[in-house]
């Protein structure tokens, strides 16, 4: 399967987002999926096995449970595959950084003059 085909689905990618927080246990990712998206249990188990067979995750035993955690290797390779693109974004990307820092400059250029914010009002 393919990392995108992977990370299309809403429910992978939810589950991603609670393991890039740190380990979670498959019973409190389970719990939060189940709550948010309204499947059972062993669609959450499938979805977490997509995950582990596709590279995008890992699991330990402890005990009875089982801990998963972000595995960064097919992340990685989907990264890679975006790095062709990016040359489209990355420049509309600086040049918004740029004018939302010419903005913060201005509102505190405009906060330090007394009189700047009076005549406005």
């Amino acid at each position: 399967m393919h990392a995108f085909d992977v990370l299309g689905d809403p429910v992978r990618r939810r589950i991603l987002e609670l393991l890039a927080d740190g380990e979670q246990p498959s019973g409190a990712v389970t719990e939060v999926i189940r709550a948010e998206f309204g499947i059972s249990q062993p669609a959450v188990s499938q979805h977490l096995r997509v995950l582990r067979e596709n590279g995008f995750a890992t699991v330990r035993p402890d005990g009875a449970r089982r801990i998963y955690a972000v595995d960064d290797s097919a992340l990685r390779e989907a990264d890679e595959w975006l790095g062709r693109f990016r040359r489209y974004w990355t420049p509309h990307l600086a040049a918004l950084a740029t004018e939302v820092a010419r903005g913060k400059r201005r509102r505190r250029l405009g906060a330090d003059s007394p009189d700047q914010g009076e005549d406005d009002a």
